[in-house]
């Protein structure tokens, strides 16, 4: 009997799904592994812009699933924001929302106030953070206030390290993080400066920028 003709070869869709099977394979594999959960420590820095709106992401996410969660301002003051206007306006319910900087330090020019101003906010924060209810805080511009030694960098790890409960996310936005807060987190993500609007003399847009 002659031989049976070649099976004819794959197609490009047949190869594409038995390459996407293995992929799923492997991944349902690793995936399996992870199963643990925590509170996270979670670092957003770099010269690059996107910390803070990456922070109000995880927060607008956090309201997203009805988790009860806080932001605390440093360093900024009364400046109107669109992500202030929409969860006051709208989840106040959610998150709770406290600007409790006076203005950027190089606005202010006063160290005792900004150390006055970073005090009250972090004592804010330590309060968000134990209430058992919230389960998310979000940090805006604090690692500018360790940069300036607003703050006590070892006072805020301490508390990190110790007292933050174990099921409660915290958000750190702000360029220069110090390298023993990098250490402590869990998830550190650094914005990378490649191009800005504002180097070629355009100022800050709203909907961009704030």
């Amino acid at each position: 009997m002659p031989a049976p003709p070649p099976a004819p070869p794959p197609s490009e869709a047949d190869r594409h799904a038995a390459k996407m099977a293995k992929i799923k394979a492997a991944r349902d594999k690793m995936m399996a592994t992870k199963t643990g959960e925590k509170g996270l420590i979670v670092v957003h820095t770099g010269a690059g812009k996107g910390k803070s709106s990456a922070g109000f992401g995880m927060i607008l996410r956090a309201i997203a699933h009805r988790m009860p969660c806080a932001v605390v301002q440093f360093g900024k003051g009364a400046m109107e924001s669109g992500e202030r206007a929409l969860i006051e306006t709208h989840f106040a319910d959610l998150c709770q929302f406290h600007t409790m900087g006076e203005g950027f330090t190089w606005e202010t020019q006063d160290r005792d106030r900004d150390i006055a101003a970073a005090r009250r906010g972090w004592e804010k924060a330590q309060a968000l953070i134990r209430d058992p209810a919230i389960r998310m805080v979000l940090l805006d511009e604090i690692n500018i206030a360790l940069r300036y030694e607003h703050l006590d960098l070892a006072e805020v790890l301490a508390f990190l390290r110790d007292e933050k409960p174990p099921m409660t996310h915290v958000v750190l936005t702000g360029r220069n993080a110090k390298p023993e807060l990098i250490e402590l987190a869990d998830l550190v993500t650094e914005m990378t400066l490649v191009k800005h609007p504002f180097r070629a003399g355009v100022k800050a847009q709203p909907g961009v920028e704030f």
